[in-house]
């Protein structure tokens, strides 16, 4: 199959990268003097731009095609999720950011080195970086694979891996020299790009549905349901309350790669603001995507649809972008999933690089000799080549992992930092409200909310249990771990 991709889709296209270039480089253009300003901005970030990178940097590709596909296949209770990361917000902002603003923290992980010592600090930020190689790299496998079908108009190796070089060397344009400012300033562009481009494409699809009636036929097919009050729903107001909001308790709190941006803000009070006014307005941006599903169920209601390319299952927007969308059209929403993956690669690039310099390297460069802060600077950028590189091979692996196993690797493999987060929310608990736990069991409890999960899943044991309730049974495991020894010193938080 050959690209559809017209003169005009490519102007569109190279327009986006014309932009890309320029941009990137004015934010480069940024005197950076020790790794704190690098990581955080020395804390003068914009308290709206913080809120808008952590609503670019909690969306990705996969979130661009998937919140459509679940409203088409399903109905709107998707967003209750989002509904449940604004309590679990409001808990990070008024429990943990106070916390690690206190520290003066680069990593959220140094609250654990104050509690447990720093073994405690490197075992965390381990857990995050193997976690997020595996994750990140399959995010980013996922959205090179759309943008090879709509660019190349097959998925072979060579063009795949092309799309995979393309969205890296985006990213590596915004975060290697600049840090984190360029990344939050970047971040605001790339979440205009594919909200604008999910609004032209919501108008699109209504106005060729003119002579339809929405609405009665979403209710006949029982497609506006907003709340699951069942017990086992996907998004059930039970699953909502527990498992979902501790996992977004530890996404938004807990993950270097969404909180490294909020700890750039100047303090404590315009970081908890962030976090919550960026739920805020990702609450109808992923309506804004829902509704496409449901308009999208509604074009294809007659239809006979096989939502599937060269043997790959696609989501019905991709099957929408390859067979139906106007030229034009297409080479925006192009330009939108590029723009998503972009802003969640560029900010896990800064996020790893942060946990492996502040975390792990500078204690150890530190104990065997004095070094002045521009070495760490340079340390960082090397950090940010370094898994750029791991980051980019990991997704060009998944192209066979997901081909060559009788195992839903891709799908582990997109959930495993809901694996590394169980470990992580019994030991923070643990820290914040109990007087339990020393640097030994911290290493057993996050190993112990890993395979707790890796236990529940149906592949290895052959157990079928909501994964909310994973998350919940994982994380009162590492808990219980954490209060099986007293703490070694007196530190209480």
């Amino acid at each position: 199959m050959q690209s559809a991709f017209s003169n005009l889709d490519w102007l569109v296209f190279g327009s986006y990268f014309v932009i890309l270039a320029f941009t990137s480089f004015i934010l480069s253009r940024v005197k950076i003097t020790n790794s704190r300003d690098y990581f955080l901005g020395s804390n003068t970030m914009p308290m709206f731009a913080v809120a808008i990178s952590v609503l670019a940097t909690s969306q990705s590709a996969a979130t661009f095609l998937g919140a459509p596909e679940f409203s088409y296949v399903h109905d709107f209770t998707f967003i209750g999720f989002y509904f449940s990361a604004l309590l679990a917000v409001i808990f990070v902002a008024y429990v943990l950011i106070p916390k690690f603003y206190e520290m003066k923290a680069v990593t959220v992980y140094e609250l654990l080195e104050v509690r447990y010592g720093e073994s405690a600090k490197k075992q965390a930020g381990i857990m995050f970086l193997v976690g997020r190689v595996l994750a990140s790299g399959a995010r980013l496998y996922i959205g090179a694979l759309a943008i090879s079908m709509i660019l190349f108009g097959n998925i072979i190796f060579v063009h795949v891996a092309v799309s995979i070089l393309i969205l890296m060397f985006g990213a590596l344009a915004y975060t290697y020299f600049g840090g984190v400012r360029s990344v939050i300033l970047s971040d605001v562009i790339q979440a205009l790009t594919y909200i604008g481009a999910g609004v032209a494409v919501l108008v699109f699809l209504y106005y060729s549905l003119e002579n339809i009636d929405i609405i009665s036929k979403l209710q006949e097919h029982n497609k506006l349901k907003f709340v699951d009050t069942s017990i086992d729903g996907k998004f059930s107001l039970v699953g909502l309350l527990s498992g979902w909001l501790l996992l977004n308790i530890a996404a938004f709190g807990l993950d270097q790669d969404m909180t490294q941006r909020v700890l750039s803000c100047k303090n404590k009070n315009e970081a908890a603001k962030s976090l919550i006014i960026s739920i805020l307005l990702t609450i109808p941006f992923v309506l804004l995507f829902l509704a496409i599903g449901a308009l999208l169920f509604v074009f294809y209601l007659q239809s006979d649809v096989t939502q599937s390319f060269e043997g790959e299952k696609i989501t019905i927007f991709m099957y929408y972008i390859l067979n139906e969308m106007p030229e034009g059209l297409r080479g925006l929403v192009t330009v939108g999933a590029i723009a998503a993956a972009l802003s969640s690669t560029n900010s896990v690039l800064g996020a790893m690089a942060s946990v492996a310099v502040e975390d792990i390297y500078r204690p150890w460069r530190l104990k065997r000799t004095d070094t002045d802060e521009m070495h760490f600077v340079k340390a960082s950028r090397v950090a940010v080549l370094l898994f750029a590189v791991v980051l980019s091979l990991m997704a060009m692996l998944s192209y066979f992992w997901q081909r060559y196993s009788d195992l839903s690797l891709i799908s582990f493999a997109l959930g495993v930092m809901a694996f590394a987060y169980t470990g992580l929310l019994g030991v923070y608990f643990s820290a914040i409200f109990t007087s339990r736990g020393n640097k030994t069991t911290v290493l057993f409890a996050l190993i112990g909310g890993f395979m707790t999960v890796l236990a529940l899943q149906p592949y290895t044991f052959g157990i079928s249990i909501g994964f909310s309730w994973q998350i919940v049974i994982g994380t009162f495991v590492s808990f219980f771990i954490m209060q099986l020894k007293k703490t070694d010193t007196k530190i209480s938080l």
